[in-house]
């Protein structure tokens, strides 16, 4: 069974398989990309022999909408860590944030975050970030596909990306704030597609367990 979910602002992606595996009881249960805690939209779960079909789900193209804070940089680039330097927000315009964001569009070089799931050496990225052990990280070829404004004001950005495969929006956020001559780190992010699977057909967990449920009780 594949089921497209709408994550929750505050649980793992691994939190999400957990809670499936309770509700249906099923052995083997995954995930086609990792969310952010802090992230919510469309996180595609397989169970049982569906798992091996979340492969091809994780190599489609994704979209997302993000808010950028400008002027305050966190250790994770995104609102849930810990404040590591501020700088002033230079005056912007539409325009100069349009040209920001067009910047980008094609192929994108990115290096893996810190507090990333990403592993070098076997370990986690994050579990080296942990112990404030910085590790070398190679940059990664990427696509942006499209990338629009959707709006702005004197700290705030917020946009709507259409990317590949192992983008995070939490990097892309940090360098496009670079580019328009600041810091920042992400405020918010949804997911709202996974190759097919779009955030207006996807479902609560709450919803998925009470028709899990009923489709149970009908059976029996």
């Amino acid at each position: 069974m594949i089921i497209n979910l709408n994550k929750p602002i505050g649980w793992t992606s691994f939190d999400v398989c957990k809670k499936v595996k309770r509700i249906t009881r099923e052995k083997k249960v995954g995930h086609g990309g990792t969310l952010d805690p802090f992230a919510s939209g469309v996180l595609v779960i397989g169970t049982g022999k569906d798992t091996k079909k979340l492969k091809y789900v994780s190599d489609e193209k994704k979209s997302y909408d993000a808010t950028l804070f400008l002027g305050v940089s966190t250790d994770t680039l995104d609102v849930e860590g810990k404040i590591i330097q501020k700088k002033r927000v230079p005056k912007l315009s539409e325009k100069i944030i349009k040209d920001a964001l067009n910047f980008f569009l094609g192929d994108y070089r990115q290096t893996p975050p810190m507090y990333s799931a990403k592993k070098v050496a076997g370990k986690k990225l994050y579990e080296y970030a942990r112990k404030n052990i910085k590790v070398k990280r190679d940059p990664v070829v990427l696509k942006i596909f499209s990338i629009s404004l959707i709006s702005f004001d004197m700290k705030n950005i917020s946009f709507s990306v259409d990317c590949s495969k192992g983008t995070y929006v939490r990097v892309l956020g940090k360098d496009i704030a670079e580019k328009l001559g600041t810091i920042g780190h992400l405020n918010s992010l949804t997911r709202t597609r996974v190759g097919d699977y779009t955030l207006n057909q996807s479902q609560s967990i709450k919803n998925f367990e009470k028709t899990w449920k009923s489709t149970i009780q009908k059976k029996n």
